[in-house]
């Protein structure tokens, strides 16, 4: 699905539960939600108020931001990943899932697409439960750590 039919769709989810709910359909969470849809890939919480900040012009709290994407959480728009030593986010993605390499050195993380864990996914039968979504982790050390690591143990 393209960036621009996931934010329709994230829109719409929005939209849905603000009027269900009775929640005001405020401009932070619009302003919010239309960065974080741009922002390519992992994104931490200091860099989408960064990009509402200083590039788009609307300033938000950090409460605010960290409010926000609790909700977008709940509505499964956003995905939060507690990685190495940070927490970083993404928009969902509904058509399967996320493989995600972590370099326990440095903390680089880089999505992988792998049809072999989609379908091993899919193969999975789970009692009493419908999944939705899926986040695979693989920790080590990425090339360059290890690049720099060899050459350390050189220099010895």
């Amino acid at each position: 699905m393209k960036k621009e039919e996931l934010k329709v769709k994230a829109r719409n989810l929005l939209d849905n539960y603000l009027q269900m709910n009775n929640h005001r359909r405020t401009p932070e969470r619009y302003a919010i939600l239309d960065a974080l849809a741009d922002m390519p890939g992992h994104f931490t919480l200091d860099e989408l108020g960064k990009k509402l900040g200083e590039e788009l012009r609307f300033p938000v709290s950090r409460a605010t931001l960290y409010n926000t994407l609790n909700l977008f959480i709940k509505l499964r728009i956003v995905i939060r990943h507690h990685l190495a030593s940070t927490t970083t986010y993404e928009l969902c993605q509904p058509d399967g899932g996320n493989v995600h390499q972590v370099c326990t050195n440095c903390g680089k993380v880089t999505e992988v697409r792998s049809q072999d864990v989609d379908e091993a996914i899919g193969r999975l039968h789970l009692k009493r439960f419908k999944r939705d979504g899926y986040a695979v982790y693989i920790y080590g050390i990425c090339s360059t750590c290890q690049a720099k690591i060899t050459r350390q143990r050189r220099g010895n």
